[in-house]
């Protein structure tokens, strides 16, 4: 996410932190590359040309010129910045008394709407506890209804629809009804992609929502289109009067335009994010998280909000004792592997660390976690509970059992035996020893990020020693 514009934005501060003052030149140098960076990250030109202004006029304060750490100074006007530019944003859903709340989404064809549906549905049950119901509304695209009906069938989420019928604006006024008299608390529309320039399509769902006059109206963007994605919020907006914005596709989105302009150009606000295709993998919008994610500075908040969610406090409490005791094995082990999977993988969790998202060359292969697992599943219960008794022989066959080399199961053992050591020496991993791990202090990321990259260091050659004169 953003790493093209991360990588650039840190070259620029590391150039000016080299500097033991700053000067005018300095700043206009460094507005110059940023204001470049930001055009190749397809950020609205208008929107680069005000940021790039108001950023040097606040760099050019007495604070920033008498300041002994500049670069550091204007990473945080910088991300100040940023956060103004992409907020304020309450992405909270308000939900009316008595029911139900529609939630009506818009969008381009391709945009991914239906699938965001059922992931605002699942948000809306799993978080806010209300009962939602999936309205298939896309009348123009062929299987649309039978897709989104399957997507209720994986959550466990009503679906409503009308076979057969192909007036939009019918079905969901009779969707409507059908919420009111089954006591749903919130109608999630999902209408039939459409082009902004279609006359005809944009009267279509102006008239659906003239007639169920929705609570909220989300457009639905795919980030990776960039300006065209702005462009057509401005349209949708002029025919709709939008209430926010859904970014897809924002973890693909390298260069991160849409993101940083659609505000500044429509007005609305981004309220969500899609950041994956599991049906979990959307995300409410905070524009200060964003920023520091941006500017590579990490994203703590969130990290602890996902680690919230997957961990269940009496394990953690056994867990922590296994690991003070210096008793903790591959069985806990595997079991840290599946809930670092339900939070959005190892290479997404490892950007949300400070100092992590900048790093180009950040390379952790979450199909590598898999070989991991794939090793450990090899290994009998005695090998799992202490793989202090495996050797040479049990290596051997524990790579037969997996189709891996031995110095794969032996670079696993090894860094395993070590985490666990430094778990033991930092007091189990409690709060302590978590507030070390956030601010760097511990290199348990590190070590994990090396046993998943053992299948490449066992296929370099060794190269010969050289001998002794």
């Amino acid at each position: 996410m953003f790493d093209a514009l991360t990588q650039k934005l840190n070259g620029v501060f590391r150039s000016l932190s080299g500097r033991g003052r700053i000067t005018e030149a300095n700043i206009a140098d460094a507005m110059r590359d940023v204001r470049k960076a930001l055009l190749e990250a397809d950020v609205n030109y208008h929107v680069v040309k005000q940021f790039c202004k108001d950023v040097q006029a606040a760099a050019m304060g007495a604070d920033v010129i008498k300041s002994l750490h500049p670069g550091q100074v204007m990473v945080k006007l910088v991300q100040d910045e940023l956060t103004r530019l992409m907020g304020p944003v309450d992405p909270r859903i308000y939900y009316v008394s008595p029911g139900p709340t529609v939630v009506m989404l818009a969008g381009l064809q391709g945009s991914g709407k239906t699938t965001t549906a059922g992931k605002l549905a699942k948000h809306i049950r799993d978080k806010d506890n209300k009962r939602p119901l999936l309205v298939a509304d896309d009348l123009q695209r062929p299987a649309a209804i039978e897709q989104l009906f399957t997507l209720g069938e994986q959550l466990g989420i009503d679906v409503y629809k009308e076979d057969g019928v192909k007036d939009a604006v019918k079905v969901a006024a009779n969707s409507v009804k059908h919420a009111k008299k089954g006591g749903y608390d919130v109608v999630v529309l999902d209408t039939a992609g459409r082009l902004h320039v279609d006359a005809e399509m944009m009267s279509e769902i102006a008239a659906v929502a003239k007639t169920v006059n929705p609570h909220q109206i989300y457009l639905v963007c795919d980030a990776m289109t960039g300006q065209d994605a702005v462009n057509s919020a401005k349209e949708f907006n002029d025919r709709l009067e939008l209430d926010g914005v859904i970014l897809t596709k924002l973890d693909g989105d390298a260069r991160g335009g849409a993101a940083l302009s659609v505000k500044a150009v429509t007005g609305k606000p981004i309220k969500f994010v899609g950041v994956g295709e599991k049906l979990d993998n959307i995300e409410p919008f905070h524009p200060d998280r964003m920023a520091g994610r941006i500017l590579g500075m990490g994203d703590v908040v969130s990290l602890v909000e996902k680690a919230q969610e997957q961990f269940d406090e009496d394990q953690a409490q056994k867990l922590q004792t296994k690991m003070a005791k210096g008793t903790f094995g591959f069985d806990d082990f595997l079991k840290q592997m599946q809930t670092v999977r339900k939070m959005g993988g190892f290479a997404s969790l490892l950007k949300m660390l400070p100092g992590m998202g900048g790093l180009g060359d950040l390379d952790v292969d979450d199909r590598e976690m898999s070989a991991m697992e794939g090793i450990v599943h090899s290994m009998t219960t005695a090998e799992r509970r202490n793989p202090d008794i495996i050797d040479a022989s049990r290596r051997r066959r524990i790579a037969r059992g997996c189709g891996r080399d031995p110095q794969d199961v032996a670079g696993l053992t090894k860094t395993f035996r070590r985490t666990r050591e430094m778990m033991k020496n930092i007091g189990g991993g409690g709060p302590e020893a978590m507030k070390g791990l956030m601010s760097g202090k511990t290199d348990m990321f590190s070590a994990m990020s090396a046993a998943g990259k053992t299948k490449q260091r066992s296929k370099r050659k060794r190269q010969p020693r050289k001998k002794r004169r």
